[in-house]
């Protein structure tokens, strides 16, 4: 159903366009097609303005019916009273609710502090003693120095023009 509106297709607006090209003539077509557009557009906003006002009519009715609502349950008007069986239930209820809890296993004493602020014990070295000791006695005892097999690896360098060596340096690579 596309179109201006139910029952207008694309032919019947190629059919009207024709007509009004005939009897209005191609010199006064523009113009009649201007007020042709204005009259539609001034019927859109008096249907847009209708079903605005519509729905808040419709809006306001739903928040009359609320508030007469809300008054009645202020008020207690339109309270079923629930039976005897009811109240009994809610009585039940409210006194389980009330009830001390049995005392269930023994809770242990919270701890003076947070787990996370007391010092956490030291480390243990291999010998099984703490690791502060063991460090203190081997700075105590000098180490022997072991004789390195591998020679020290040669920076390597480039002489400049004015003589003096310099180490070469790697390029950093854009991506």
């Amino acid at each position: 159903m596309g179109g201006l509106g139910p029952g207008i297709g694309g032919l019947e607006i190629l059919v009207i366009g024709l007509l009004a090209l005939i009897v209005v003539g191609p010199k006064d077509l523009p113009l009649l097609m201007r007020k042709v557009g204005r009259a539609m557009g001034k019927a859109r906003a008096m249907a847009n303005e209708f079903r605005s006002s519509f729905d808040e009519m419709a809006r306001q009715s739903e928040l009359d019916e609320l508030r007469k609502e809300v008054e009645a349950l202020r008020t207690g008007k339109g309270m079923v009273p629930l039976g005897a069986e009811a109240e009994a239930a809610f009585r039940e209820i409210s006194s389980d609710l009330n009830q001390p809890l049995d005392a269930g296993p023994a809770m242990l004493p919270a701890p003076d502090e947070w787990p996370d602020t007391a010092p956490a014990p030291e480390p243990l070295d291999p010998a099984g003693e703490p690791a502060t000791k063991a460090k203190a006695k081997a700075k105590a005892a000098p180490k022997p120095r072991k004789a390195s097999a591998k020679p020290k690896a040669q920076a390597a360098s480039v002489k400049a023009a004015d003589g003096k060596s310099r180490p070469i340096r790697a390029k950093k690579l854009d991506l």
